[in-house]
């Protein structure tokens, strides 16, 4: 008796083993099926993820010979948007969302840049500063800088996120759903909130 029952424990404990080790491969075979067949329809940012564009050591000269350093604003989020000095209703628009999503985030607004380059070389006229005042103007001498922001037609289309360490990185549709927008900028505010602020 004492013989069967020495012979059942041995046994007992390699399935316990085997238990054990299955237990412990099923999180890491389960990512992999993940990884390797699932594919998500949906995504949490409203925003389009592109490849990102370092512009931390780019200056820009603006029309009246001012230089314009993207690395003054390192540290901070920054939303950038490109359209002519005259601004018609879409330009209007897009100023306005800057200004409002800005305020929406709170405590977090100062922690936020906004930047309008002017592509044609026309400044905007003092009613238009009044109002986006806080916007930085740049009036860009050569355009030829725009090629470097990511856009299927024209990068006035988009409004564009810099991270604080001065790499475009994300962009928005043409039609914009405030919103969402606020959303996906109160996201990635909130999860650099304990990023050490890097110093100009």
């Amino acid at each position: 008796m004492n013989s069967a029952s020495g012979q059942r424990r041995p046994r007992r404990g390699k399935y316990v083993v085997a238990l054990i080790i299955l237990i412990g491969t099923l999180p890491l075979l389960g990512s992999y099926a993940l990884y390797l067949f699932w594919r998500p329809e949906t995504f949490v940012n409203y925003g389009e993820l592109i490849k990102p564009v370092p512009l931390a050591e780019i200056s820009l000269t603006e029309r009246d010979g001012w230089e314009f350093r993207f690395a003054d604003l390192r540290g901070s989020w920054v939303l950038l948007t490109v359209d002519a000095g005259a601004c018609d209703s879409h330009c209007r628009q897009k100023l306005h969302y800057l200004r409002q999503v800005r305020l929406t985030q709170g405590r977090h607004q100062d922690r936020i840049e906004r930047v309008w380059l002017i592509s044609d070389g026309l400044r905007p006229s003092v009613a238009l500063d009044e109002e986006y005042g806080g916007t930085r103007t740049v009036i860009l001498e050569h355009p030829g800088f725009l090629g470097r922001l990511p856009a299927a037609q024209s990068p006035t289309e988009h409004i564009y996120i810099i991270d604080p360490l001065g790499n475009l990185m994300m962009r928005f549709p043409r039609v914009i759903d405030p919103g969402r927008m606020k959303k996906d900028l109160a996201r990635l505010v909130g999860h650099s909130d304990g990023w050490r602020r890097i110093k100009r």
